[in-house]
């Protein structure tokens, strides 16, 4: 496998973004596009979201993908997926999501996720794949039912908006295992450290508690194994 291995000390973890901050506390992972690439992040994801999937484009941008998984910068595929709710057909969807995840035959590498309303089609696309690699569901909004149903197949899910937003979230936040949890900010204007304050309070454990669970999720997640 090719994760990426950070060192020992403890950073917060922003499993997704759109804004590079640079802190020197936090781990940041930004969402990149084939065509708004910007060069000087240090960790970031990288895939075709549905809600740009252009058909002129997709060739190419598969294959700027497929040369960006192969650095060590680059720690997950994403976000990419699959979305019910925009005009682009669920069909075309599908290929292009599928044809990221074919990207990882060669290169093992979590993905990042977008999902809305298309849950039994992105299980379906997982088990399909015969991958390996941790599936994470970002900025889950759901119930305790689809979190279970995600949960028995191995994903992953990540919190951030609708944790700050909902307050039914908090009892799916709750319910999650403490081993299966990530936190992000992704476009939000509140800082991952409010983010990381509510969920310890939700979890009633204490910030560095969370901070641990979170950095230990992301240890197991991307770090290199041999």
């Amino acid at each position: 496998m090719y994760y990426f291995c950070e060192n020992n000390f403890m950073l917060f973890v922003n499993l997704h973004t759109h804004f590079y901050t640079n802190s020197d506390s936090i781990l940041e992972i930004v969402n990149q596009y084939p065509n708004e690439f910007i060069e000087d992040i240090p960790h970031y994801s990288i895939g075709i979201h549905p809600w740009y999937i252009s058909d002129e484009r997709v060739s190419e941008d598969l294959n700027f993908i497929k040369n960006k998984l192969q650095l060590n910068e680059c720690i997950a595929l994403g976000e990419c997926g699959l979305d019910k709710r925009i005009e682009k057909k669920i069909k075309v969807q599908i290929d292009v999501f599928e044809s990221q995840l074919s990207l990882l035959s060669e290169v093992e590498k979590p993905v990042i996720l977008h999902c809305v309303a298309a849950f039994d089609e992105v299980i379906s696309c997982k088990k399909n794949s015969g991958l390996q690699s941790p599936f994470i569901i970002h900025g889950y909004s759901k119930n305790i039912s689809l979190a279970k149903q995600l949960l028995n197949q191995d994903f992953y899910l990540s919190f951030g908006k609708y944790l700050l937003r909902n307050p039914e979230m908090e009892l799916v936040f709750k319910y999650v295992p403490n081993d299966k949890i990530f936190l992000e900010t992704d476009t939000i204007s509140e800082s991952l450290e409010e983010v990381y304050t509510f969920a310890a309070k939700c979890k009633t454990i204490s910030v560095e508690e969370m901070k641990e669970i979170v950095w230990n999720n992301y240890q197991t997640v991307f770090t290199k194994k041999q």
